[in-house]
C-alpha cells in the first residue's frame, strides 16, 4: 500500500469592486458566474485536508496489521473492519467533493451564452473566455478522470480489508491485491496531475480574461495541499 498524495489547487480568490450601474453589463455577469462558481467549489477544497487525514490514519493501521502473525487474527480482524470503516469515510469525502465540482461546473456554463453578448470592442476579452470554456471543460473531464481512478482505488481498499477477515488468506492473494492497489494509485497520482495542470492553466487564463475585460480585480493568495 502506498501514502496518497493530494495535490489539489484552489481556485485563486479575488476581490472585485464594481461600479454602481443600472443593471449588469454581460462583463459584470461573467466576473460574477466565475466568482460564483469559485465559492462552490468549497465544498471540493474543504475536503481535502480531511481525506489526507483519514488516508494516513488508514495507512497507520495497514502497517500495524502486516505487522501481526496468524496467532494474532482476532487483532487483524479488528484493525482491518477499523480500515474498512476509514475507506468509507473517504468514500463520503470523495462523493461531497465531487458534488462540489459539478455544482461549480453548473455555475461556469452560464457565461456561455455571455461570451456572444459582449461587444465587437470585447474580440479579445471574447476570445479569452472562449479559451477558458475550453480550459474549463477539460479541467471538469480530467477531474470525472481522477474521481474515477480514486474510486476505484478505494473498491481494491475494501477488497483488501475484506480479504484480511479469512483466516485462509493465501499470501499470493494478498500480495496480488496489494500490487493492484499501487497500480490504482499510481493512476489516481497522474490523473491528479492532470487535473492540476488544467487548474493553474484555468487560473491563468481566468487572470487574462479579467485584463481584457478591464474589470478592477486583486487575487489573494490560495493554498496548495499537499
Amino acid at each position: 500500500m502506498i501514502v496518497r498524495l493530494r495535490l489539489f489547487m484552489a481556485l485563486a480568490a479575488v476581490v472585485f469592486i464594481m461600479a454602481a450601474c443600472t443593471g449588469p453589463s454581460a462583463q459584470e455577469e461573467v466576473y460574477n458566474h466565475l466568482e460564483e462558481a469559485v465559492e462552490k467549489e468549497e465544498g471540493f477544497r474543504e475536503q481535502q485536508q480531511p481525506l489526507v487525514k483519514l488516508e494516513n490514519e488508514e495507512q497507520e493501521l495497514y502497517e500495524k496489521i502486516i505487522d501481526l502473525n496468524m496467532d494474532q487474527f482476532d487483532k487483524i480482524q479488528s484493525l482491518s473492519k477499523e480500515a474498512a470503516g476509514i475507506v468509507e469515510e473517504r468514500q463520503e469525502k470523495l462523493e461531497a467533493e465531487k458534488e462540489s465540482i459539478e455544482a461549480a461546473k453548473e455555475e461556469f456554463n452560464e457565461i456561455k451564452p455571455l461570451i456572444d453578448e459582449l461587444d465587437e470592442e470585447q474580440a479579445e476579452a471574447k476570445e479569452k473566455a472562449e479559451e477558458l470554456v475550453g480550459t474549463m471543460d477539460s479541467r471538469y473531464q480530467a477531474y470525472q478522470k481522477l474521481y474515477d481512478a480514486y474510486n476505484k482505488a478505494l473498491e481494491h481498499d475494501k477488497e483488501l480489508y475484506d480479504m484480511l477477515q479469512n483466516k485462509e488468506l493465501a499470501q499470493e492473494d494478498m500480495q496480488k491485491k496489494i500490487e493492484s492497489i499501487n497500480n490504482s494509485y499510481n493512476k489516481v497520482i497522474e490523473a491528479n496531475k492532470e487535473f492540476n495542470q488544467y487548474t493553474d492553466q484555468y487560473n491563468k487564463e481566468k487572470k487574462e480574461l479579467y485584463e481584457a475585460l478591464d474589470l478592477n480585480v486583486s487575487y489573494e493568495e490560495t493554498e496548495k495541499s499537499e
